[in-house]
């Protein structure tokens, strides 16, 4: 993870939080909420080697395949629930967002946005893009699909999610004019309508 998407995250993490990430990957992000921003919680996450990268950082992680749910916690379990460039990931996309805030007062998500204007032009061309962002061939990707900046805006609208902020970010910069074509990723801040 790069510093640009950790800080934009942790300034959105109320300090001392206790945060559920979801697909926590080796635990970088969860630690450094543990030991710079006084937060607690746990990471999930399905790889042998990123399980283990977590336990050697002292990250309390859960092997799990997100695509079974989070029967395992309850309502509002969480301060806070990350989900950083997982979202594509998942088969359930949907009801893991509904998951997330569930189990978490607030969600966080980020993901590659395929709209922003270098992959429009790549797809103009003919090709599917190979960016910093999404590094692999259609043939070879763990994506299971991708989305746009609007796409997430017009699900969140569906599942009635009150967003509570919502910005790009191209290399070192928050884009908040035009993010959907100017911006490699999107990033949302969600609470439930009930809240």
């Amino acid at each position: 993870m790069n510093t640009v998407l950790r800080d934009a995250v942790v300034r959105m993490v109320p300090y001392g939080s206790r945060v559920l990430d979801l697909g926590c990957g080796d635990g970088t992000l969860l630690a450094h909420l543990q030991h710079h921003h006084g937060c607690s919680g746990y990471g999930v996450e399905i790889d042998d080697a990123n399980v283990l990268s977590c336990i050697q950082r002292g990250v309390e992680v859960i092997q799990l395949n997100l695509d079974q749910g989070l029967p395992m916690f309850g309502d509002q379990s969480f301060d806070v629930v990350l989900q950083i460039d997982t979202l594509q990931h998942l088969r359930n996309a949907e009801t893991m967002l509904q998951e997330t805030l569930r189990v978490g007062r607030m969600g966080i998500v980020t993901f590659p946005n395929f709209a922003h204007w270098p992959n429009r032009l790549s797809v103009l061309q003919g090709w599917m893009p190979v960016t910093r962002k999404l590094p692999y061939q259609w043939y070879d990707t763990p994506n299971i699909r991708v989305a746009t900046y609007q796409d997430f805006l017009a699900l969140a609208k569906k599942n009635q999610l009150h967003i509570q902020d919502a910005f790009g970010l191209q290399d070192d910069a928050v884009v908040r004019w035009w993010p959907n074509a100017r911006a490699t990723t999107a990033v949302f801040q969600l609470s439930s309508p009930t809240l």
